[in-house]
């Protein structure tokens, strides 16, 4: 009983099915065994079907063949009509099967992205607490973290409180790609470990496809987030910068004890005339912070992506225009 409870639908209908053939075979059985009329050895000289008398010529061509005649052109047009309005709503059934698939990919991800106590039960998925660094809603948030101090290794390590990014606007930022590089490997010197099996982690190839699909679900609208960003930050440039480079550009920023603006920490230094070295070209440099930087593909002086999971991300869709081009202002300032 315990196996029975344990099969999906499609199982439970196939042992079903199975149950009632053998059921109807044994009562087909018991009926024909059980009959008292059976006709006596040699009857079937007689009774056999193909030697019954059957329809002359005047039967067979007359109402008969009328009859299966108007049934083939019924069945005719049915097929002629039926299959051109199957085919024509095929890629509406082909659009639904994809969106239940993403939905059900994306349930399962809500459940691995919860942190543990979540009111959302764990079933045979499990919770891998995501949401405990990045915010149950993917608003973000913040994790405990020990960081050792690289300059003094004898120094004991301290435990910071590290500002983890949001995670509803991170496709807007990076591809799926370089998400799931992320995801994958992790980020070194940073709170983000690597989740998949490639990386060391205990999440499977499905289980960060599945990871990957949720976080697709919740990412917001990029003209809500613009009009957002404009409210809050505006044009300024070195306000700009602190909101949305400063977590990679400026060292101790992400614990709350930022250094020399721009100065360098998981992404290069932009001081002492950096960026103008790297974009001569202005315009080169405002592209450069709106689509962000291609795997292996050359962007400015001698440029190239290297790195497609985390790297220098794209602005495009989050900010404006005149708000990238004041970052640009304030970074070649610098």
């Amino acid at each position: 009983m315990t196996h029975l409870l344990a099969l999906n639908n499609f199982q439970k209908a196939g042992v079903a099915t199975a149950v009632l053939l053998v059921l109807g075979w044994l009562a087909y059985l018991a009926g024909y065994l059980r009959k008292e009329d059976t006709p006596p050895p040699g009857a079937e000289m007689e009774l056999a079907p193909n030697r019954r008398p059957y329809f002359d010529d005047e039967g067979l061509e007359g109402p008969r063949l009328d009859r299966a005649l108007m049934w083939g052109l019924i069945l005719m047009v049915i097929t002629a009509v039926g299959l051109p309005l199957y085919w024509a709503r095929e890629p509406s059934r082909q659009e639904g099967a994809e969106r239940g698939f993403d939905h059900r990919a994306a349930g399962r991800g809500l459940v691995l992205f919860q942190p543990a106590g979540s009111p959302i039960p764990e079933g045979n998925i499990g919770h891998f607490g995501c949401g405990g660094c990045h915010g149950a809603q993917g608003q973000g948030g913040v994790a405990n973290y020990v960081m050792a101090d690289p300059i003094d290794p004898e120094k004991p390590p301290r435990e910071v409180k590290w500002a983890a990014p949001p995670l509803d606007t991170v496709l807007l930022r990076y591809s799926k790609d370089e998400l799931k590089s992320v995801l994958v490997y992790g980020r070194a010197n940073t709170p983000m470990p690597a989740w998949g099996i490639e990386g060391g982690g205990p999440m499977n190839d499905q289980q960060i496809t599945d990871l990957i699909a949720y976080i697709d679900s919740i990412q917001l609208d990029p003209e809500e987030v613009r009009a957002r960003n404009l409210n809050e930050f505006g044009t300024d440039g070195a306000k700009l910068f602190d909101g949305f480079c400063s977590r990679c550009h400026t060292e101790g920023w992400s614990i709350g004890e930022p250094g020399v603006p721009g100065g360098g920490a998981y992404g290069p230094s932009l001081t002492a005339g950096a960026t103008l070295r790297q974009f001569p070209d202005r315009e080169m440099h405002v592209e450069f912070i709106t689509e962000g930087a291609e795997y292996a593909e050359p962007y400015g002086i001698r440029g190239l992506g290297g790195d497609e999971g985390g790297g220098m991300p794209g602005f495009g869709r989050m900010l404006t225009k005149e708000q990238i081009e004041a970052i640009v202002d304030y970074e070649r300032g610098l």
